[in-house]
């Protein structure tokens, strides 16, 4: 299993190379994508901050809970920091199982409890100011 917090753009391939096993007939990736809008809002590029030793410690159980649910053990999550711009991947999820149902369910469970536990925060920046939205316990700041 692997769960990293990175400064570094994120590759596809790479993560996939690493979940892929030979006893396993699917592999399930899901790229989250920098987009130019939010909320109906111009958005010109985000910035995510997290404290990677607690992130990837959440991301952990994350895995904990798909092995106990799924009985799988090649998955990999990789969120990136810093300024990404639009069209740059902020988070690729990677799961690699015997079958693809399992992959699939387990990929979806993946990004939606990164979503709810793992402390990263973003800021979407845009033409009138910038705001913080996402993030656990996240007090938000508008600009």
């Amino acid at each position: 299993m692997i769960f990293r917090i990175t400064e570094d753009p994120i590759s596809p391939e790479a993560l996939y190379q690493q979940v892929l096993k030979d006893h396993n007939g699917a592999v399930v990736n899901f790229c989250g994508v920098v987009r130019n809008h939010a909320n109906n809002k111009p958005t010109r590029h985000l910035v995510y901050e997290a404290y990677p030793e607690m992130a990837e410690k959440k991301m952990a159980e994350i895995g904990a809970e798909i092995a106990a649910r799924w009985g799988i053990q090649d998955l990999g999550i990789v969120h990136r920091v810093g300024r990404l711009e639009i069209g740059e991947i902020s988070v690729l999820i990677a799961v690699s199982s015997p079958h693809r149902a399992q992959a699939f369910e387990a990929c979806r469970y993946a990004i939606d409890r990164l979503k709810e536990i793992v402390p990263i925060w973003k800021k979407e920046v845009g033409e009138n100011g910038e705001e913080w939205v996402e993030g656990p316990g996240l007090m938000v700041e508008k600009r």
